[in-house]
């Protein structure tokens, strides 16, 4: 496969472990501005240097923008999907329909709209 296909660089970036997790779970719930602190949080076994490996490659491709507050102590680090970051939830809700049709199923999944999605 030739390096410079746009395939081949896309998912050599998005493919990595965990990367689309984080990009779900910063498309999650309510607040959709989450600290580093709340996405370790919901994935545990994520080392940190991996977690902020992941931020910082989401943040060079323009995925997400991380905005720091110093005006107060502690400082207030949060990360929040770009436009280019929330035109991959609709990628991610179609790979889930793939998965439920090809028998990859979740009871939980198959009830629930990602946005919402406890886990």
């Amino acid at each position: 496969m030739n390096t410079n296909c746009t395939i081949y660089k896309t998912l050599d970036f998005l493919g990595k472990k965990w990367t689309f997790l984080i990009i779900l779970e910063l498309h999650k719930g309510e607040n959709k501005h989450k600290r580093y602190s709340e996405i370790k949080k919901k994935f545990p076994e994520i080392t940190p240097k991996i977690l902020s490996q992941r931020l910082k490659e989401l943040e060079q491709n323009q995925i997400i923008i991380k905005t720091t507050d110093a005006s107060k102590f502690p400082i207030k680090t949060e990360y929040t999907l770009t436009k280019s970051g929330l035109e991959i939830i609709p990628i991610i809700k179609s790979i889930k329909s793939w998965a439920l049709k090809n028998n990859i199923k979740s009871k939980h999944c198959t009830e629930t709209d990602c946005e919402h999605c406890e886990f």
